[in-house]
């Protein structure tokens, strides 16, 4: 019987380990950041084009406190965090959270939008190239799920651009509002390598289930092949279908950022890109801890999800319930 005791400690014990996970990356990453070999301020003198003394240089850096040691500067930026202050912006001066509040609704409407689309396309090819094995539609399918999972985002960005943009004028070819006119490319973007990768991942896991004894079984008894196919095979496959799903979301939460920054989609990913080129440390901090508050939440709902929908399945440390 399922212990919801267990569950419960087995939830507290995975969110108490994102707390060294944090540290770590985020450790890491501000690390990584000052090896780059420059500054935000470097940067932005040098996109002025002026001729600057080291005075002005380092006093700039004094007042951003960029002339402070590696580790006073960490312990300082996490010192802050951890009394709710994620800093302001080097750039544009504007605090931290703020920002980037203000670019996650976008993010999460082109994360919504991409998954759909890439269940809507991946999910019924997928149960057709299984059933259909080693026949026409299979190979037609595979062949484009081939293609697809070949072409790179940018690469796919460029032909719709040119297709659905320029030649055929459906839609604008710079997003300047969030609308799903604006979202069409992006999403079509995401959805065509999302759908070639996991549509052969739903064929695979279909087939398996199709060999096994208890569909013979189904079939001597004369059920429909169709009910045999949504009620007990779907059933058995939606672990792999929701972990798949899963991993997209952590990803697409996280920020597609060339596919962002190609259709000027001003959401997380273009907003990292963006601070990465101008050695942005707070806004960079922030997205690297968002990434890592996703990926470990989603991989727990999906372990949790794993013990609701089948069972057979025991979650690490609740023991044999």
């Amino acid at each position: 019987m399922f212990k919801g005791y267990s569950l419960l400690k087995y939830t507290i014990k995975r969110i108490l380990q994102l707390i060294p996970i944090l540290f770590a990356i985020t450790f890491l990453s501000f690390a990584m950041m000052r090896l780059a070999g420059s500054d935000v301020v470097e940067q932005k003198m040098l996109n002025t084009g002026q001729v600057v003394t080291d005075a002005q240089l380092e006093a700039a850096k004094a007042e951003l406190g960029l002339d402070k040691p590696f580790l006073v500067q960490y312990i300082t930026w996490l010192n802050d965090l951890l009394h709710g202050d994620m800093g302001v912006s080097f750039v544009s001066g504007m605090d931290v959270f703020d920002t980037f509040i203000s670019k996650l609704p976008a993010t999460l409407f082109l994360t919504v939008t991409s998954i759909v689309l890439t269940v809507i396309i991946s999910i019924p090819l997928g149960i057709i190239s299984a059933v259909y094995k080693n026949k026409f539609w299979d190979y037609f399918i595979r062949f484009f799920s081939f293609i697809g999972n070949s072409m790179p985002n940018f690469f796919v960005s460029l032909v719709l651009m040119y297709i659905l943009g320029i030649k055929l004028r459906l839609f604008p070819i710079i997003s300047r509002e969030m609308s799903f006119e604006s979202v069409a490319m992006p999403t079509i973007t995401l959805a065509i390598a999302m759908s070639a990768k996991y549509l052969r991942q739903v064929r695979t896991t279909v087939l398996d289930e199709l060999g096994k004894d208890y569909i013979m079984g189904a079939k001597a008894r004369g059920v429909k092949f169709s009910t045999t196919l949504w009620k007990s095979v779907m059933r058995e496959s939606l672990v792999t279908i929701i972990t798949l799903l899963a991993l997209s979301i952590g990803s697409l939460l996280g920020g597609t950022a060339i596919v962002e920054s190609i259709f000027m989609w001003d959401g997380v990913g273009k907003m990292a890109v963006d601070a990465i080129n101008m050695r942005d440390y707070p806004i960079i901090q922030a997205y690297v801890m968002w990434m890592a508050i996703i990926y470990v939440t989603v991989n727990l709902i999906t372990d949790l999800s794993y013990r609701l929908l089948d069972p057979r399945i025991r979650l690490e440390g609740t023991g044999n319930e």
